[in-house]
């Protein structure tokens, strides 16, 4: 893999240094490069388990409950599940390694699909709500996996490996909704609703991750890099510990800014998304049309992913944020105009995944960066569990929001929701000036 160049000008208090202990040369590089490797496997089988239920799972909730507005519960409760355990998840992470953080998330999300399989089938709507909530740590691990990929990365190829875990993620996505018409043919056979036989292709994907994991992430990034076992200037209590990460994120402009645009950028894409498959469903679109919407709004979150690590790479994490920001504005333009045509969602959709991946990406990278070795397992914690709150927030109230406001509403209310984060990004790009 060829490293791209570093930022012209990095912002004051981005941390260049690697922890005492940590691998150096050309041991180090040997081990990032499996590092990637594997966490790209695990992403691909893993990401297939999240793909196939993201179009399902408002629609099994909706059939369950017979109402509109709670179809959003799904989605809204798997984000609220990835931001109960990011942190918990961190926290074993930076105690045994990435091994253990990342492998007990996919085990976890497995052992929810099959809750909501056997809640499914009984008819049994509040279960299928549990489920869906431990499903929430397939969200955890994935988004930490892409911090794993930057454990032993030089500082100017840090977006750069974070993107290719992003990418990875795209094979698995987005062939996952596309399995809606092979779920319902699994689900008669079983006696299940339609929409709750892709949670069986859940299931086996989410095993499969953890295999990855459990098995060939040898040696561990986080430990290798001297990071999970470093002393903690904070002290070694968990509650010290987070005290520390906070504290580490307020006292620097570039880790807010990489915050502040991770948490908002999540939160539109989210509530925007959420509820396309149930607007296209009441204007007569066929799952397979849901689902090809969905697998292209993943590709755009996804497929395009190198391009934007090398962007930020090369002209720097702030210029990618604020590209991204007008991208998601322009997406819910597109999205909330559309009235009842199809095409001019799909593209929205789109055009909502690339926005997703810039400030991703670009965010992801400038937060890690911007706060000391030592604290980063509790920052990306944090990091995570404010981007699913938002998350969870945003498909909650998006159902509403669609019953009261209709579709068009709902994208205006995410457009809203850029603003924040797009003066912060343009009040430090221009106090870096």
């Amino acid at each position: 893999m060829t490293s791209a160049a570093p930022p012209p000008s990095p912002p004051s208090g981005i941390r260049t240094d690697t922890s005492p202990g940590a691998l150096a040369g050309p041991d180090r590089a040997a081990v990032q490069r499996r590092t990637l490797r594997v966490l790209i496997a695990a992403q691909i089988v893993a990401g297939l388990g999240m793909g196939s239920m993201l179009s399902s799972g408002g629609l099994l909730v909706e059939r369950l409950t017979g109402s509109q507005s709670l179809a959003g519960l799904s989605t809204t409760l798997i984000t609220l599940g990835a931001a109960l355990l990011a942190v918990p998840l961190a926290a074993l992470s930076r105690a045994r390694g990435r091994r253990a953080g990342l492998g007990t998330g996919w085990l976890v999300a497995a052992a929810g699909s099959v809750v909501v399989l056997i809640a499914a089938r009984l008819g049994a709507y509040p279960p299928v709500l549990l489920g869906m909530l431990l499903i929430g740590a397939a969200t955890a691990a994935n988004l930490q996996s892409r911090y794993a990929a930057t454990d032993l990365a030089e500082p100017g190829a840090r977006a750069g490996a974070l993107s290719l875990v992003v990418w990875s993620t795209t094979v698995g996505s987005v062939l996952g909704p596309n399995l809606s018409g092979p779920g319902e043919a699994v689900a008669r056979p079983l006696g299940l609703p339609g929409p709750a036989g892709t949670f069986v292709f859940s299931v086996v994907a989410f095993v499969l991750g953890w295999a990855v994991v459990h098995t060939l992430l040898r040696p561990d990034p986080l430990l290798s890099a001297g990071t999970g076992h470093a002393p903690h200037p904070g002290g070694e209590g968990f509650a010290a510990r987070m005290r520390a990460a906070m504290r580490q994120v307020s006292a620097s402009p570039a880790a807010l800014t990489g915050l502040a645009a991770l948490v908002l950028g999540h939160g539109v894409m989210v509530a925007v998304m959420s509820m396309t498959p149930v607007h296209l469903a009441h204007h007569g679109a066929s799952l397979s049309i849901i689902g090809f919407t969905i697998s292209v709004h993943i590709a755009g979150m996804y497929a395009l992913s190198p391009l934007v690590g090398r962007a930020a790479d090369r002209l720097g994490r702030v210029p990618v944020i604020l590209l991204g920001q007008a991208v998601l504005v322009t997406a819910t333009l597109l999205a909330g105009t559309a009235g009842s045509r199809q095409w001019p969602v799909t593209a929205g959709l789109f055009l909502l995944g690339v926005g997703w991946s810039c400030v991703t990406v670009a965010g992801s990278t400038l937060l890690g960066e911007s706060v000391a070795a030592a604290h980063r397992p509790e920052v990306e914690g944090l990091s995570d569990t404010a981007m699913n709150l938002v998350g969870a927030a945003g498909g909650a109230f998006s159902g509403t929001v669609l019953g009261d406001y209709g579709y068009g509403g709902l994208n205006a209310a995410a457009a809203v929701l850029v603003a924040p984060s797009g003066a912060l990004a343009l009040y430090f790009a221009l106090r870096r000036r």
